[in-house]
C-alpha cells in the first residue's frame, strides 16, 4: 500500500514519575553528540500539564493577593476616618483632659490603645470567622476531589494575622491620634 514502515512517533506511559525521570534522563544521553537529524525529539505531557496548572495558579495567587490589598488599603483607609470622626465627636473630652493635666503623648495613648482594641477585635473575628469556614471547605474538597485538609489555619498564622490586624489599625490611627494631641485645651472646651 506504499506505508513507511519506519516509525515516526512512539507513546511511553511510564507507571510513576521516578521512571519517567529515568527515561527522560536515558533520552538525554541517548541524544547527546548527536546531529539534529539522529535526536529523538520528545515532548513530556506531564511537564507540560504541570507547567500550565503552576501558571494558572500563580495567576489566580496574583489576583487573589491583589484583591487582599486593596482591601487592607480601604480597611485602613475606613479605620482612619473612624477614628478622626472619633476625635471631633470627643474634642471636648481630650479639653478636659488637657486642662486635667493629660499631656499630650497621654491623648495619643488613649486614641492608639483604642485602634489597637478594634485591630484586636477585628483580627480575632476574622481569625474565627475562617477557622469555622475552613471546617465546611474542606468538607466539600474532599466529597468533590478526596484531597483532606486544603483549608488549613495554623496557630502561628492565626496569631500572626491578629497582630497584622493590631499594627495595621494603629498605623490608621497615627494621624488621628496626633491631631487630637495636639489640639488647643482652651478651643477644646469652647466647641460643642
Amino acid at each position: 500500500l506504499g506505508a513507511y514502515t519506519t516509525p515516526i512517533s512512539i507513546s511511553i506511559y511510564p507507571k510513576d514519575y521516578a521512571h519517567k525521570d529515568k527515561i527522560m534522563d536515558y533520552l538525554d544521553q541517548y541524544n547527546k553528540n548527536k546531529e539534529s537529524k539522529q535526536q529523538i525529539i520528545y515532548s513530556d505531557l506531564a511537564a507540560t500539564i504541570t507547567e500550565m496548572t503552576g501558571t494558572l495558579l500563580n495567576t489566580v495567587t496574583y489576583v487573589l493577593v491583589g484583591f487582599a490589598a486593596i482591601s487592607l488599603i480601604v480597611s485602613t483607609i475606613m479605620i482612619s476616618i473612624i477614628t478622626y470622626v472619633s476625635v471631633i465627636e470627643r474634642t471636648k473630652e481630650i479639653g478636659i483632659l488637657r486642662s486635667v493635666g493629660a499631656r499630650k503623648k497621654d491623648i495619643t495613648r488613649v486614641f492608639n490603645a483604642e485602634t489597637l482594641i478594634i485591630g484586636f477585635t477585628a483580627g480575632t473575628f476574622g481569625v474565627v470567622l475562617a477557622y469555622l469556614l475552613s471546617i465546611p471547605i474542606n468538607r466539600i474538597i474532599f466529597n468533590l476531589a478526596k484531597i483532606d485538609g486544603v483549608a488549613n489555619l495554623k496557630p502561628a498564622h492565626a496569631v500572626a494575622l491578629i497582630l497584622g490586624s493590631m499594627v495595621l489599625t494603629l498605623i490608621a490611627g497615627f494621624i488621628p491620634s496626633r491631631m487630637a494631641a495636639k489640639k488647643d485645651p482652651v478651643v477644646a472646651l469652647r466647641s460643642e
